[in-house]
């Protein structure tokens, strides 16, 4: 297990209940995602690997980085497991990756493999921009990711956040020209700091019961907060 677990993020009120019931249904299915942020320590790779350890058992999370040499550690065959691409970024780190790289990342996803990544940026759109634009990742391979999720620090001081919030969580329903078709599923209101539930994801968790079931586990987690 993670250091730190869904149920932690949903207890000190970085998520709701039912966003951690869609990231659980995601992992479970081994849907690709997206972490999102504009500062750094906002928990982009900690929601992340929290939401990957409900992969199902036997998952292989292969770490990518460039210390690998040309295959980055991506398998010849694809094996149903997660490709972790640290971050989209241009740094001197190995494990991030950006430009052909990351185009081979997701070139590989046609392989069976699904993605878990994060980048910095102020929004999903912006985040695909990123990826489509700067990365000129294909559109068809940009549109196998399946979720994006953003998440912002409080307080004034981003090195010293009195607390984070994951404030959006969309379902991408394809990409064209560079763009998403982004489907609003979560997002937290500041104005009375609740979270709200938009729209019905149409794809994860489609025709099973899970989704309601693991809210109900996590919405028995909140109540331990609260009491």
């Amino acid at each position: 297990m993670p250091e730190i677990t869904l149920a932690d993020l949903v207890r000190n009120g970085t998520m709701s209940p039912a966003i951690a019931a869609t990231l659980v249904t995601a992992a479970s299915e081994r849907r690709s995602l997206i972490t999102i942020a504009i500062p750094r320590l906002a928990g982009k790779t900690t929601t992340m690997m929290a939401t990957l350890a409900y992969a199902p058992a036997g998952t292989a999370l292969h770490e990518l980085s460039e210390d690998h040499g040309p295959s980055l550690g991506i398998p010849e065959r694809g094996d149903g497991g997660y490709l972790i691409m640290s971050e989209i970024a241009q740094t001197p780190f190995p494990h991030y990756l950006w430009g052909d790289p990351v185009r081979r990342v997701f070139g590989a996803l046609e392989r069976g493999f699904s993605l878990a990544t994060a980048l910095h940026a102020p929004g999903a759109r912006e985040a695909f921009e990123i990826i489509c634009r700067e990365n000129a990742v294909p559109d068809a391979h940009a549109a196998r990711l399946d979720l994006a999720v953003y998440i912002r620090t409080l307080g004034d001081d981003w090195r010293n956040p009195t607390g984070r919030r994951v404030t959006t969580v969309h379902e991408v329903n394809g990409v064209r020209d560079g763009k998403p078709a982004l489907r609003l599923l979560h997002r937290w209101v500041e104005l009375g700091g609740r979270f709200e539930d938009v729209e019905p994801p149409l794809r994860i968790g489609a025709g099973t019961a899970e989704l309601a079931s693991r809210r109900t586990e996590f919405e028995r987690v909140a109540a331990e907060r609260r009491s």
